[in-house]
C-alpha cells in the first residue's frame, strides 16, 4: 500500500524544495561556468557555506537609516516564499492554496521583493546601492510590463491565468508546445529571466565593477543573516522563475499526479534535474556573450517585448 502525505503537507514541500535547493543551483551554474572556462571552480555547495558563514556575523546598518532598512530582506524572502505555494512545483494539481492565486499575482509578488529591496539600498546613503537601485527600477519599468505581456499572452493561448491550469493546458498535448506563439512567448519570457538574474549579457552576476552593477550593488550596504537573506532570495527568484518557465511554459512533466510520498519524491527529483538543465544553458550563454554597455539593455528587453507582441499577432493573425 502506498503512503500518502496530506495536501497540506505537500504544500508546506514546495516553498521547502525552492528554499532547499535554490542555493544548490546557484552552486551549479557557477561550477558549470567555471568548467567552461578550463577552471576547476567553487564546490557546489559552496552557497550554502556562504550562507552558514554569514548567518553566524553581526548585521548593521548605515547611520540614519530606517528600520525598513533591516526589514526589507525580511519582506523580500516572505515574498519569495509566497509565490512557490501558487505555482505547480511538485504537483500537477491545485494543492489548498494553489489558487489562492493567479500567475499575475505571483509577478506582483516577485515585483513587491524588488521594489522592498530597491527602497532599502536607496535610503541606505551609499552610492553605489543607491545607484544599483536606480538602474534596478529604471529596467524594471521597463521589464516588469513585458513579464505581464508574456503572461496575459500565454493566457490568451491556454484560455486561463492560473498557473496550474495554464500547465494543464500545455502538458494536454505536445502540439501545444511547439506552436509558434507559445514559443515566442517562452522566448520573451527566457530573455526577462536573463535579465531578472543579473545573467550576461545584460549583467555580470559576480561582478562588482560599478559600470555595470545592479543586482550586487543592492547590497553593498547589508551585512550578516540580512545580508544573507537577500542572497538567498535572489538564488529562490532564480530558482521560481526557471520553475515557472519550465513547470507553466516549456516541460510541465515529471510533476507529481498524487500525494504518494514516492511521487512527491520523484517530482522533487524532476524538478531538480530539469532547472539543473536550464542552468547549463544559462552558463552556456554566459560564457559565450559579452555584456552590454549600460544603455544597450533597453535594446535588449525590447527584443523580449517584440517577441511577445509577435506572439499575439502570431496568435489571431497566424493561427498560432
Amino acid at each position: 500500500m502506498a503512503v500518502t502525505l496530506s495536501p497540506y503537507l505537500v504544500q508546506a514541500l514546495q516553498p521547502l524544495t525552492v528554499l532547499v535547493a535554490a542555493p544548490g543551483l546557484s552552486g551549479w551554474i557557477a561550477k558549470v561556468e567555471a568548467r567552461l572556462q578550463g577552471r576547476r571552480g567553487p564546490r557546489v555547495s559552496q552557497p550554502y557555506h556562504d550562507l552558514v558563514k554569514l548567518f553566524g556575523k553581526e548585521s548593521l546598518a548605515p547611520y540614519g537609516a530606517s528600520r525598513f532598512f533591516l526589514a526589507a530582506p525580511v519582506v523580500a524572502m516572505c515574498c519569495y516564499l509566497t509565490v512557490p505555494l501558487l505555482i505547480p512545483v511538485l504537483t500537477t494539481f491545485g494543492l489548498p492554496l494553489g489558487y489562492a492565486g493567479d500567475i499575475i499575482g505571483g509577478s506582483f509578488l516577485l515585483a513587491l521583493a524588488s521594489f522592498s529591496v530597491a527602497v532599502a539600498a536607496a535610503e541606505s546613503g551609499s552610492p553605489y546601492a543607491q545607484l544599483g537601485a536606480s538602474r534596478s527600477k529604471t529596467f524594471g519599468a521597463i521589464t516588469e510590463p513585458v513579464m505581464l505581456f508574456v503572461v496575459f499572452t500565454v493566457a490568451m493561448i491556454t484560455a486561463t491565468d492560473l498557473p496550474y491550469a495554464q500547465a494543464a493546458a500545455v502538458r494536454s498535448s505536445g502540439d501545444q508546445v511547439i506552436r509558434p506563439a507559445h514559443l515566442l512567448a517562452s522566448a520573451a519570457l527566457f530573455l526577462v529571466i536573463l535579465y531578472e538574474t543579473a545573467r550576461i549579457p545584460v549583467e555580470t552576476h559576480t561582478g562588482t565593477n560599478e559600470f555595470g552593477m545592479i543586482e550586487e550593488a543592492r547590497a553593498f550596504e547589508h551585512s550578516g543573516p540580512h545580508l544573507a537573506l537577500l542572497r538567498w532570495g535572489s538564488a529562490m527568484k532564480q530558482l521560481i522563475l526557471y520553475t515557472i518557465l519550465l513547470d507553466v511554459f516549456l516541460a510541465p512533466w515529471g510533476l507529481s499526479s498524487t500525494t504518494g510520498v514516492l511521487s512527491v519524491v520523484l517530482a522533487i527529483g524532476a524538478l531538480v534535474g530539469k532547472t539543473a538543465l536550464l542552468g547549463c544553458v544559462v552558463a552556456v550563454i554566459d560564457n559565450s556573450f559579452a555584456k552590454l554597455r549600460l544603455f544597450r539593455i533597453s535594446e535588449f528587453v525590447a527584443a523580449a517585448f517584440l517577441l511577445a507582441v509577435l506572439a499575439v499577432f502570431t496568435l489571431y493573425l497566424g493561427g498560432g
